[in-house]
Parts: C-alpha cells; structure tokens; sequence
C-alpha cells in the first residue's frame, strides 16, 4: 500500500494542546474511529498497553507513532497524523512530543512499506519539526505522500 492509500486529508489533525497524554490519544486516533477504520476500542488499547509497558511509541523526539494490536479494534489498515502545537509528555520527565502518528494495521505484514517511508521520512529530524511546523492539514499530508517510497 502507498502512503496515498494509507492517508487522507480527514486523517489529519492539528490543536494548540492537549489536557494529558490520554486526551492526546484519544484526539490523535479519533478520525481513524470517525472514519470506521477502528473501533473505540483501539484508542483504550493503547492507553492499557501504555500503563502496561510505557510509551513504547516514542520513537525519536517530538515523534510517537501510536499503535496497539490489530485484535484491539482495527478494522481496515489506515494512518493517521496529529500535530499537537504545545506538545504532550507520554511520560514525566521526558520531553514533550508534537507528531503523533497512529498506526492501524490489520496484521503484522501489510504495512511494512507504509511503515518504510515513515522510517526514511522522520530518518531526518528536519521532517520531523517540519511536520510539527506546518501550517495547516494540506502541508502535513504533502510531507508524508512526498517523502521517498
């Protein structure tokens, strides 16, 4: 699948903040719910499997790709991107993260070149505060569909 079929515009989000990391999972998987490519369940799978085992999902700074297990609740293989401007700390004492992606997949091997092209695009910083910068839906959704397959 290529990043055009795992993205769409509805699929992003920007907010100034978020009360917690919690909110912050719920505003960032959300349009996946809206859509109908998970069920509410996803968004409390992941908030147990962050009490269960930390914020696994940070990956760099300022980046969290958020996932859980296709059996919590995916139902169709999407993506979605939430920039939140002020930032949201997953955990105390660590700095705050303004580019979360979600990740819906459906089994372990469909999204792996989806999951290539995040890796190549936020293998530069520079992407990264490019994403948490930019100004509106359009602009985020130009850096994922262009960033080298």
């Amino acid at each position: 699948m290529t990043m055009e079929d795992m993205l769409s515009l509805t699929n992003i989000c920007i907010v100034d903040a978020c009360k917690d990391w919690q909110d912050a999972v719920h505003v960032a998987v959300q349009p996946l719910v809206n859509g109908g490519f998970v069920t509410p369940a996803y968004i409390d799978g992941i908030i147990e499997n962050t009490h269960k085992f930390g914020p696994y999902f940070v990956l760099a700074p300022n980046l969290a790709l958020l996932h859980a297990r296709p059996e919590q609740g995916v139902i169709h293989q999407q993506l979605a991107v939430c920039v939140v401007r002020k930032g949201v700390v997953f955990k105390e004492g660590d700095d705050p993260v303004s580019v979360l992606v979600t990740l819906a997949a459906e089994n372990p091997n469909d999204h792996i070149d989806v999951m290539r092209t995040i890796a190549t695009l936020f293998a530069d910083p520079a992407n990264i505060e490019a994403v948490a910068k930019a100004p509106d839906v359009q602009a985020v959704y130009d850096l994922f569909v262009r960033a080298p397959q």
